[in-house]
């Protein structure tokens, strides 16, 4: 398999409108002029297998032990179990209820099993450690991390190896700081997150 360079995950965001210029909130709260819509990629199976194919090789590179795939609802939901199919595991999803993340849906982690956390962008790692609170609730083990963008400038750090496709650089502001708001530029909440 040869390796995805982060010019062609650009280039096919790119390709399938998922780099979004605008005014934007994110789930961090940060604003920014530009967005990664995963979605609008991920809705092509056979591109989301080919990048979920990478993560996993990656991930068996560096021999991370995994049962069980984890994935915050809504961004990491098709990323967990893509990987989770590459890696031979099974998957399971988070959901944010009452603005707590919880396992539904009769989704169980049983203490002692080794969990990797799939998500599609990573700015700060907030939702990201709020599964990483969910898993040590059920005395799982974290043994990495993967998403499909990291935008956090190389910041985001769990304690545990991080793979991604690519790292990117958008510059993200305060709310008060924020350049579009200045301007009065509508602002928009494309994340699963919907407050603004």
């Amino acid at each position: 398999m040869n390796k995805i360079e982060k010019e062609e995950v650009l280039s096919v965001f790119k390709e399938k409108g998922a780099l979004l210029e605008g005014h934007f909130k994110l789930s961090s709260g940060l604003h920014s002029a530009k967005y990664l819509q995963c979605a609008k990629v991920l809705q092509y199976p056979e591109t989301a297998e080919r990048f979920c194919k990478q993560l996993a090789a990656e991930l068996k590179t560096k021999g991370v032990k995994v049962d069980v795939v984890v994935g915050p609802a809504m961004g990491g939901v098709i990323i967990a179990y893509e990987l989770a199919r590459q890696l031979g595991v099974r998957s399971v999803f988070t959901e944010r209820v009452d603005g707590k993340v919880l396992l539904r849906r009769g989704f169980e982690i049983n203490k002692g099993e080794n969990c990797v956390i799939a998500e599609d962008v990573v700015t700060t790692g907030k939702s990201t450690k709020e599964v990483i609170d969910v898993l040590k609730e059920h005395g799982a083990n974290l043994t990495a991390c993967a998403s499909l963008i990291d935008r956090s400038g190389g910041e985001a750090s769990f304690g545990v190896p991080f793979v991604n496709m690519a790292q990117v650089e958008v510059e993200t502001f305060e709310q008060f700081a924020c350049p579009m708001c200045k301007q009065n530029i509508l602002v928009e909440k494309p994340g699963s997150r919907k407050e603004i």
